[in-house]
């Protein structure tokens, strides 16, 4: 089908012959032998382009073509005059009509004009979606992105927001896993409560456990109160558990038996206390290599990963790059009285060929940077960090160093294969996702590597 055509013409003749003529051409066509009922079709049917006489017994053609600017300005007009009659087309062309056509009509003329007109539409349809999609891009809360693969993410946290199941977000450092969190909890059923927030890396094993089972008062030298714990504290809300990977081994039995029981003992107490919060966990650790590493509890790591939620790093997420940068400079620029307006050619460029090893958390501080430097209405090359201003793509080189030096197949799959760990920040489990191989066949390669 080339395009849906609505045609306005008093003889009936007429719009038997264009029906069938342009009915054999592909395109589906409606008629009407009055102005009012078409001007009345153009409001509650889906046209692509209106094909009207320029006489007609209700209307002519410029009041049908001011009607439609008017109602339905994305809808071409193409106005059928008799030849010769060029005052009338010309004022029905600064009336608003895309094109004219005389009679007798050539269908093949018509047709080609028909074709124009329908791009047109379809162009008019285009920008007007773009339009919207930069006024408004897909997001999930403070989330944004429109690349598929933040598509697919937006698609699973809609479905698992108001589940129950422990929830487990792994990504690279600064990819937005505390975003993600933030983003589940306030839409879930838990929304009215808080989301109370710990990272497990930043404290030692005994006041880890204190902060989040509570303790009783003379539990230990510094213990001058009690307190309740952050499993109590953020009791009918959710917890969120961030860098839960670097929890100590000798504390993850207790953390896996709270899970169990759903009820916590503080320490130095011998009283347990039930809770009803929902654990959200994250960490850039490759948790399924710990377990295999005896790092981490293959229990615990099954409590805490009922679902997964895998953050794509930023340099698989393509133009979301931009559409970041444009919040975080319309952010910037506000806070520092600085009227910036986008990035010069170049700099978008730099910004798309740089590998983003810190994430959307990197890009940020970038553009913070350039804001503050610039001096210009666009941000320029100069204004970025040395580091992302220098970069240049170092692609794998699958044979040796020097082109004159041959290798053999298998040391050539082992240097790809470091090549893909190195870029997988030394994620074994990705890695071998990437590879599209057996996690075990992989450790097995890597064990032989390490033994030659």
């Amino acid at each position: 089908m080339r395009g849906k055509i609505l045609v306005i013409e008093d003889d009936q003749d007429m719009c038997d012959m264009l029906s069938e003529g342009l009915g054999r051409r592909g395109y589906t066509v409606s008629t009407f032998t009055s102005g009012l009922e078409g001007l009345a079709a153009v409001q509650s049917q889906m046209t692509d382009v209106v094909l009207a006489d320029i006489h007609l017994p209700d209307k002519n053609g410029v009041e049908i073509c001011n009607s439609i600017v008017i109602n339905k300005p994305d809808i071409p007009v193409i106005i059928m005059t008799a030849f010769g009659n060029m005052d009338t087309a010309i004022a029905a062309i600064r009336a608003g009509a895309y094109d004219f056509v005389t009679k007798p009509l050539d269908l093949d003329m018509l047709a080609l004009s028909l074709d124009r007109a329908v791009r047109y539409r379809n162009l008019q349809e285009t920008v007007k979606k773009l339009r919207d999609e930069v006024k408004h891009p897909q997001s999930f809360d403070n989330l944004v992105g429109e690349s598929p693969a933040m598509e697919e993410l937006f698609s699973k946290l809609s479905r698992i927001a108001d589940s129950e199941a422990s929830l487990l977000i792994t990504g690279e450092s600064g990819s937005g896993k505390e975003l993600t969190a933030r983003a589940v909890h306030m839409h879930s059923r838990r929304r009215e409560q808080s989301l109370t927030t710990i990272n497990c890396a930043a404290m030692p094993s005994q006041l880890l456990e204190s902060e989040l089972f509570g303790h009783r008062k003379g539990a230990f030298t510094d213990a001058k109160n009690h307190s309740k714990g952050l499993f109590l504290e953020a009791d009918r809300g959710t917890l969120f558990l961030d860098e839960v990977g670097e929890i100590p081994l000798d504390l993850q039995p207790k953390l896996l038996r709270a899970l169990e029981e759903r009820c916590v003992r503080p320490v130095g107490g011998t009283t347990e206390h039930p809770f009803d919060v929902r654990i959200i966990a994250a960490t850039n650790r490759d948790l399924e290599s710990a377990v295999e590493d005896g790092l981490f509890r293959e229990d615990l790591f099954y409590r805490l990963n009922v679902i997964n939620i895998e953050m794509p790093p930023l340099r698989s997420r393509g133009a979301d790059i931009l559409l970041l940068a444009r919040k975080f400079i319309e952010h910037f620029s506000t806070r520092q009285n600085k009227a910036i307006t986008g990035l010069s050619d170049a700099t978008v460029e730099k910004l798309l060929e740089y590998t983003w090893p810190g994430n959307v958390r990197e890009l940020r501080n970038a553009i913070e940077h350039a804001v503050a430097l610039t001096n210009f209405d666009k941000i320029v090359p100069d204004d970025l960090p040395e580091k992302i201003r220098l970069f240049r793509n170092n692609y794998i080189l699958l044979g040796a160093e020097d082109p004159m030096e041959l290798i053999s197949m298998e040391e050539m799959e082992r240097r790809y294969i470091m090549h893909v760990l190195t870029r997988s920040g030394g994620n074994r489990t990705l890695t071998a996702r990437i590879l599209q191989v057996d996690r075990k066949t992989l450790y097995r390669k890597l064990q032989g590597y390490e033994a030659q």
